[in-house]
């Protein structure tokens, strides 16, 4: 009997199951090189080319980085190597300039440049800043705060006394002033006080209430009650009148004499 065999392993517990490269922290005390991400992930720099970049900025200065040199040094050969260093003088990290001394000789002059964007930063002047006139700051206005005058303190008693009904209703002073002009609306509408208490204090949201004086000031503002209409006029009476005769009343619209006392003068 065959037993069937699996290549694949399987995973480790406790290991991370998103897709992409995991990395394994290290801290380098020694022998480390700090390469910035504007080299190890140029876009438009080969791998070749960014592999010998980090290898050249890695070196101590006076090391020898010519063709030669880079091919004993790595599997890569000489063709790619010349066009990985191209590459880079082209993306600005490296720079070789050919001087000839006294007589036939000829040197090549080398420089690395850790970071070429930052190097030309330094060399260009540094732009003026714009100057802007400054702004200037407005105090806000202090609101005003009624003063509580006589007709406004049975409406500013009434919220007082809202605490008693709800003790997440406890109002400040100057909220009271604020608010008393909003009952005292109420009451010149016909609203008896206790009434308005119980409409202002009831069915009140579940919790803290963290600014009574806001949700008194909406209910004051949205549930105001409309004006009383006019009472109808009933039919109207005609007025009591007293006799000039025998001083009995009776109703006429103008004063004078009954109607028996007006019967006898015939």
């Amino acid at each position: 009997m065959t037993v069937a065999q699996f290549s694949a392993r399987t995973p480790a517990r406790g290991g991370s199951s998103v897709a992409g490269v995991t990395h394994v922290r290290h801290r380098h005390d020694e022998k480390f090189t700090v390469v910035g991400n504007h080299l190890a992930q140029h876009r438009q720099l080969s791998a070749c080319a960014i592999g010998i970049g980090v290898y050249i900025q890695s070196l101590p200065d006076g090391a020898l980085i010519g063709v030669k040199v880079l091919t004993a040094r790595f599997p890569e050969g000489e063709a790619r190597i010349s066009k990985a260093l191209r590459e880079l003088e082209a993306a600005g990290y490296l720079e070789r300039k050919v001087e000839r001394l006294g007589g036939a000789r000829i040197v090549t002059r080398t420089r690395w440049y850790e970071h070429p964007h930052a190097a030309e930063q330094v060399k260009a002047p540094a732009a003026r800043p714009v100057e802007r006139p400054a702004k200037t700051r407005t105090e806000p206005k202090p609101r005003v705060v009624p003063e509580l005058t006589d007709e406004l303190k049975p409406a500013a008693a009434l919220l007082a006394r809202l605490r008693q009904l709800d003790p997440r209703l406890l109002l400040s002073e100057t909220d009271v002033r604020r608010l008393a002009p909003g009952v005292q609306r109420w009451l010149e509408r016909g609203v008896a006080p206790a009434a308005a208490a119980r409409t202002l204090a009831g069915e009140l949201p579940a919790g803290t209430i963290r600014w009574p004086r806001r949700l008194l000031e909406h209910r004051l503002r949205e549930w105001l009650p409309p004006e009383l209409p006019p009472e109808p006029e009933g039919p109207k009476q005609t007025p009591m009148q007293t006799c000039e005769g025998c001083d009995r009343a009776f109703r006429s619209d103008e004063p004078g004499r009954c109607r028996d006392c007006k019967g006898d003068v015939h």
